[in-house]
């Protein structure tokens, strides 16, 4: 089936990925050196009840804010809160959080770290959002990673566990991730993307694959118009994708704001893994609620696929580690510390576009205390019977599997 953009989309899509992480960069700087709300009045007005405004992008990352949302668990809290705001990429929904327009976001967790390091802002990471949930889809015929020499990739954002992953891959090949001019054989240029550009894009081979999160993935093999070629689960096992990121000016001065808000997301996860097809029918686009643009049938293959789809996949070599038992999504909210300080060691190891001399003088395990506050989310997890509702064991500690490259 062809695919036709449904806006006109430039034959060399990096200069504006570019001018949007520019543009973007200024703005969280002259934020980050600013208090998130501009007037003493405000200040005052959000300190005693703003609404919960939540900021998401149509992808299954955003579900359990959305349930939550759906399923009034947040006024169940007693919390007010406003319908979703949809963002179309990653630069918008960032901007609109650091300039106060909303206060409770998905954000790419690899992001929260050049946010609060590269950036200044005065944000934390307060629980995970899911598990898994993205792969690397690929033009149909792509038969090898290494068919992806001389050849352009989309990702969703430099900072993110998707670049990260792809690279990991792609050095495993011998192949050199690049972000300007045209790719020798040996070499893959990456372009940002929003998810929402990246199936047109694959459809009229402006690029010969894409990594992002779901259903993105399962639309391109829905339309025939690329396939899975390794879900990054596979490669880095109950590895997190997106976080709840919330203003560090809420989380000291409205702690009982904050408590009810992480629980409300808590309580949505543990809902979702006993009621995945429900989920799915709830962000479906002909729900009343109208959350994402994608149908039942596309999302309920990631929330709730079936096991001749599993099969399938362990055939194709999308999925190498069947032993690990991994869910094409998975929900658990603790942000474990290990792999906070796994992600920025790779991180160091990953070419990222824009400001990054940061990178090199973080401490991962300063980062894993400093970025991440966890007091609401463990607290969370306590009222719910512990890490067993979530079908783990009852710790907050854990080793980081990384299949060999």
């Amino acid at each position: 089936m062809k695919v036709t953009p449904s806006a006109p989309t430039s034959r060399t899509p990096a200069p504006e990925g570019r001018r949007q992480f520019l543009k973007l960069s200024t703005a969280v700087g002259a934020i980050g050196a600013l208090p998130l709300l501009q007037t003493a009045g405000r200040a005052l007005a959000a300190e005693q009840g703003a609404p919960v405004r939540i900021g998401y992008l149509p992808v299954t990352d955003a579900a359990p804010l959305l349930i939550a949302h759906g399923n009034k668990t947040y006024e169940a809290q007693g919390l007010e809160v406003e319908k979703p705001r949809l963002f179309r990429s990653w630069a918008q929904i960032a901007e609109a959080f650091l300039s106060g327009q909303v206060n409770v976001v998905h954000l790419l967790m690899p992001m929260t770290i050049w946010a609060r390091y590269g950036s200044k802002a005065p944000a934390k990471v307060v629980a995970w959002n899911h598990m898994e949930g993205s792969s690397l889809t690929v033009l149909p015929e792509i038969n090898r990673l290494s068919d992806l020499g001389g050849k352009t990739v989309a990702i969703p954002f430099w900072y993110s566990v998707h670049n990260v992953v792809l690279q990991y891959l792609l050095r495993g090949q011998g192949l050199q991730a690049i972000s300007e001019g045209n790719p020798g054989p040996k070499q893959v240029k990456l372009v940002v993307m929003s998810p929402g550009d990246m199936l047109p894009a694959l459809g009229t081979k402006q690029i010969a694959g894409y990594t992002v999160a779901e259903p993105f993935n399962a639309l391109a093999e829905t339309l025939k118009v690329g396939k899975i070629w390794r879900f990054t689960g596979d490669v880095w096992k109950d590895h997190a994708c997106c976080v709840v990121f919330m203003h560090e000016r809420d989380l000291e001065q409205r702690p009982q704001w904050s408590q009810k808000v992480v629980s409300s997301i808590v309580q949505a996860q543990a809902w979702i893994r006993d009621h995945r097809d429900e989920a799915a029918h709830m962000l479906a686009k002909d729900n009343p609620a109208h959350y994402t643009p994608h149908t039942y049938e596309t999302l309920a293959q990631v929330m709730a696929p079936h096991e001749e789809l599993a099969a399938r996949y362990k055939a194709s070599g999308a999925v190498e580690h069947a032993d690990w038992k991994e869910k094409r999504i998975d929900f658990q909210p603790y942000p474990f510390p290990s792999y906070t300080e796994e992600l920025v060691k790779m991180l160091k190891q990953t070419i990222v576009s824009g400001r990054n001399e940061f990178l090199q003088a973080l401490d991962p395990a300063f980062v894993a205390r400093d970025l991440v506050d966890d007091r609401f989310v463990k607290k969370a997890i306590a009222d719910l019977g512990g890490m067993s509702a979530f079908g783990l064991p009852n710790s907050f500690t854990r080793r980081e599997t990384i299949s060999k490259n």
